[in-house]
C-alpha cells in the first residue's frame, strides 16, 4: 500500500473578510495549492472538502462548489464532509484513506467556512449542532456555554486556574504576532487577558473573551500524492501516524474534564508513531478556548490529571520551552473558520517541517504532531508529522 504524502499547500487570510461565500474562499487557496505542489489542475484524481455549515449559508452541495472556484476541477470526483470542529481533518482522512486504497494518486483537500455574514446569535446557535442539543440546547452562552461549564467542573475539581488560562491566551496572542494569515495579530500580554474588563467580559463564566477563539470566515487546502508520485515533487511531508477516536457525545456520559477520547487519540498515535512526546518539536492543538488547550496537555501526557497548570507555569509550551504548542498562535489568534481549521492546523504543521514558516518558524523542527476535535473532544483526530523530502 501506497502512503499518502502532503506535497502542497495554501491558506487564506483567517478573519473577517470580503469573500462573499465558501466558493469564493476556495477560489483564494486551491489553485495556489496546485501551484504549491507543483502539479496541473489535470493531474488531480479526487477532491475532498471539510465545510460544516449547518445554517451559515442557504448554498450547501459544499463539495460541488471547488469545481465552480477553480476551472479544470468540475468533472473531478469530489466529496464533502462533515464532523464539526474536526471537520477539516475528516476531510484530510478521507482523502489519505482514497489514496491508500489506491482509488487515486493525487488529491485535493480543501477545508472552508464563512462565518461572519450572519448575526453573532445566528452563530452560536449553529455552533451549538456540535453539541447534544436533546440535553445542552439551552446552555446560557451557547458553545462558550459548554465550555464554561467544563471550566466550572474542572476549577471545582482542581481548583481555579484563570491565571494559567489567560497565560494561554497571552502565549497564543504572542505566537500569533508572527502569524501572516492570523485573524487577531495583537499582543494583549498577561494583564490584560487575566482581568475582566468592559474590553475582556465574561463570556460563559469563567471563561473571558480573551479565553474564547474567534468567529472567523477562511480557507486551507493541501494537496495529496501517493509515495511514488511525491518521489517526483519538491516536498514531501509524510503521517508517520495518524488516530482517530470518539467519545459519547452527550456531556452528562462522562466526565468533560478527562478529554478520554483525545487521550485515546494521542497514546494510539503516539505508539503507532513508536515515538514519545520528547521526539516532537512542536504541536498545533485545538485551542477553541482556552482551557480546552490546558486539558489537552493532560490528554497528550505533558501532565497528569488536574496538572496542566504545571505546563504553563513552567513554560513547557512557550516557543522557547521544551515543546512549543500552538506556534501559529492556535485558534485563539489565528482565528477558527470551522471547516478550516483541520486543514489550517496539518498545513502549519507542515510549514514548519519545510523550514517554510517564516516569523513563525521553529528551529529545526522534523516532527510535528497535531490534535485536532470536534465538539467537547467528541472527535478526535491525532496526526504525527515527518518530513521524508
Amino acid at each position: 500500500m501506497s502512503k499518502a504524502r502532503i506535497v502542497g499547500w495554501s491558506h487564506s487570510h483567517f478573519g473577517k473578510v470580503e469573500a462573499p461565500s465558501t466558493q469564493a474562499l476556495m477560489a483564494e487557496v486551491v489553485g495556489p495549492a496546485i501551484a504549491h505542489a507543483g502539479i496541473e489542475t489535470a493531474d488531480v484524481d479526487g477532491i475532498f472538502v471539510g465545510v460544516m455549515n449547518n445554517g451559515f449559508s442557504k448554498q450547501d452541495f459544499q463539495g460541488a462548489l471547488v469545481g465552480m472556484a477553480h476551472d479544470g476541477l468540475g468533472q473531478v470526483p469530489a466529496v464533502r464532509m462533515e464532523n464539526a470542529c474536526a471537520t477539516g481533518s475528516a476531510a484530510l482522512y478521507t482523502a489519505m484513506d482514497f489514496i491508500e486504497a489506491g482509488r487515486g494518486r493525487i488529491a485535493v483537500v480543501v477545508g472552508a467556512e464563512k462565518m461572519t455574514a450572519i448575526p453573532t446569535v445566528e452563530v452560536g446557535d449553529i455552533l451549538l449542532g456540535a453539541s447534544y442539543r436533546e440535553e445542552e440546547a439551552e446552555v446560557e452562552g451557547g458553545f462558550a456555554g459548554i465550555f464554561g461549564r467544563i471550566a466550572q467542573t474542572y476549577f471545582q475539581k482542581y481548583g481555579d486556574r484563570s491565571e494559567e488560562l489567560a497565560m494561554i491566551a497571552a502565549k497564543n496572542h504572542s505566537n500569533g504576532m508572527a502569524n501572516p494569515y492570523a485573524h487577531m495579530r495583537k499582543d494583549f500580554g498577561f494583564d490584560f487577558c487575566n482581568t475582566v474588563s468592559d474590553k475582556n467580559p465574561y463570556v460563559a463564566g469563567p471563561l473571558r473573551r480573551t479565553d474564547c477563539s474567534l468567529v472567523s470566515d477562511g480557507a486551507a487546502a493541501i494537496v495529496l500524492a501517493d509515495e511514488e508520485t511525491a518521489e517526483t515533487l519538491e516536498r514531501a511531508i509524510a503521517f508517520r501516524a495518524r488516530r482517530h477516536a470518539n467519545d459519547v457525545l452527550a456531556i452528562s456520559r462522562r466526565d468533560p474534564t478527562e478529554f478520554a477520547g483525545a487521550r485515546t487519540a494521542w497514546a494510539k498515535a503516539l505508539e503507532e508513531a513508536g515515538l514519545t512526546l520528547d521526539d516532537l518539536d512542536l504541536v498545533e492543538t485545538h485551542d477553541c478556548f482556552t482551557i480546552a488547550e490546558m486539558i489537552e496537555y493532560e490528554a497528550m501526557g505533558l501532565a497528569k490529571r488536574g496538572e496542566g497548570y504545571k505546563v504553563v507555569r513552567e513554560g513547557i509550551t512557550r516557543k522557547d520551552g521544551r515543546l512549543p504548542v500552538n506556534p501559529s498562535g492556535g485558534l485563539k489568534s489565528k482565528g477558527h473558520p470551522i471547516g478550516a481549521t483541520g486543514v489550517s492546523m496539518h498545513v502549519m504543521a507542515a510549514m514548519q517541517l519545510m523550514g517554510e514558516a517564516g516569523d513563525m518558524q521553529i528551529r529545526d523542527a522534523k516532527t510535528a504532531g497535531v490534535f485536532n476535535m470536534g465538539g467537547a473532544a467528541v472527535a478526535n483526530y491525532v496526526s504525527i508529522l515527518e518530513r521524508v523530502k
